[in-house]
């Protein structure tokens, strides 16, 4: 497709010269790219605006909306994940391991760009920013394929990053956005392996099997969040209602909120009808076992279906279970691999739960939540990792990097 090969040679050109790139070059263009964005924050609600009404008419559901929509704290924030990547030591060229051989040759292990990185993702504008930040820092080019429901959010943004680097003489090619909503566009994306060097998806299910299907270019699979948050018989539960409100309700449309609780059944009694009363005053709908309804007025009995949902709204499932064991095999059945938790004060059954549960990111006794590249001190996050291939959970720098061995020698030849 004459559209996508263009805009890969583009970006093959791009990296070229972006791999030569100072530390202090790359800093100077994120932290251009930071102050253009807020500068220039009124053309960017101006483009989200439009986006937000043409999802909300089309009838987005709260969770999703909530994903799509940009506000001065959150640009602001868009441009602090930016500074906070650029206060980051630069990975790039760094020796990971050195040693030499009986024969003298030197050999070190190299961190180096991965090229091209090409970015599909859905209605979250705010990846844009942070997906080039992150790719920029490493030096790498990144082509964008977001979802039509941020169009013009999304080319807003990338306007507004391609001229902050175009006057400091970088090169604008660093960030394109493919700007064709055909789906057969986006398929073809995925198969251009003959410029982009991985693929990245971001977003629901439906698209992350998509990618997955059809890629020919190698993939980093980013998950769905179906979290869980396993409340033990030895919990503390003072802490534990706050941390289980934070978890589901601070902001529902992202996938390190909590969607499925599981709660010990000797402290069923006491803790369950607490726990629905400050659910249900957060207008969360709780969907459980025969124990959970029986104990909730007003609870909903859960289907098997319920359980492995990510619902992205004010839903949770809920189940009552008789030990540390059968709630690490429980979640391990339903869970998507992303972030799971367990609240106790038992040191042995921590251990357990760490050592047992198969996610990316094990808690204890704290929200979920924190499951976020900002929140990791990584400044931004391009994604958060659900495979166990390459990087697993939120990929920052070092995540978007590859290596390449440099070997020194003085006139060895093989035997």
């Amino acid at each position: 497709m004459e559209y996508l090969d263009h805009l890969g040679i583009r970006a093959v050109e791009a990296k070229q010269k972006l791999q030569f790139l100072s530390t202090e070059q790359k800093n100077q263009g994120l932290d251009c790219v930071a102050r253009a964005l807020t500068d220039r924050q009124e053309d960017i609600l101006k483009a989200n605006a439009r986006d937000y009404e043409i999802a909300k008419e089309g009838g987005m559901a709260e969770g999703l909306l909530d994903r799509l929509k940009l506000t001065s704290d959150r640009i602001e924030a868009m441009a602090e994940g930016l500074r906070q990547i650029e206060a980051l030591p630069d990975p790039v060229g760094e020796i990971m391991e050195s040693f030499d051989r009986p024969n003298g040759l030197h050999i070190d292990k190299v961190r180096v760009p991965m090229g091209v990185i090409g970015i599909i993702y859905e209605a979250r504008p705010n990846v844009t920013a942070d997906a080039f930040g992150l790719c920029f820092k490493t030096g790498n080019a990144v082509i964008l394929k977001g979802g039509k429901d941020a169009f013009y959010s999304n080319q807003a943004i990338t306007e507004v990053i391609r001229e902050a680097l175009e006057k400091i003489q970088i090169p604008a090619d660093a960030i394109q956005l493919i700007e064709n909503n055909d789906r057969a566009v986006t398929t073809a994306f995925m198969q251009l392996k003959q410029y982009v060097d991985v693929l990245i998806p971001r977003g629901g299910a439906g698209l992350i099997r998509a990618v997955v299907e059809n890629s020919t270019i190698p993939v980093i699979e980013t998950g769905t969040g179906n979290c869980h948050i396993f409340v033990d018989e030895d919990a503390d539960l003072d802490k534990a209602i706050p941390i289980i409100i934070n978890a589901k309700t601070q902001r529902i449309g992202v996938c390190n909120a909590c969607e499925s609780l599981l709660v010990h059944e000797k402290i069923a009694d006491s803790f369950l009808p607490k726990l629905g009363r400050a659910l249900q005053e957060k207008q969360v709908e709780i969907r459980g076992d025969e124990k959970v309804t029986e104990l909730i007025p007003g609870s909903l009995q859960a289907a098997e279906e319920d359980y492995g949902r990510e619902y992205l709204d004010y839903i949770i499932s809920m189940k009552t279970v008789s030990s540390v064991e059968e709630a690490i095999a429980h979640i391990n059945r339903y869970n998507t691999r992303h972030s799971d938790a367990i609240l106790t004060e038992n040191e042995e059954h921590m251990k357990q739960f760490l050592q047992g549960v198969d996610s990316a990111c094990v808690y204890v006794n704290a929200s979920t939540r924190f499951t976020d590249g900002f929140e990791f001190g990584f400044g931004a996050e391009v994604g958060i990792s659900t495979q166990k291939l390459h990087a697993r959970g939120p990929m920052g720098l070092k995540e978007l990097t590859t290596y390449k061995y440099w070997i020194r020698g003085n006139g060895q030849i093989r035997k």
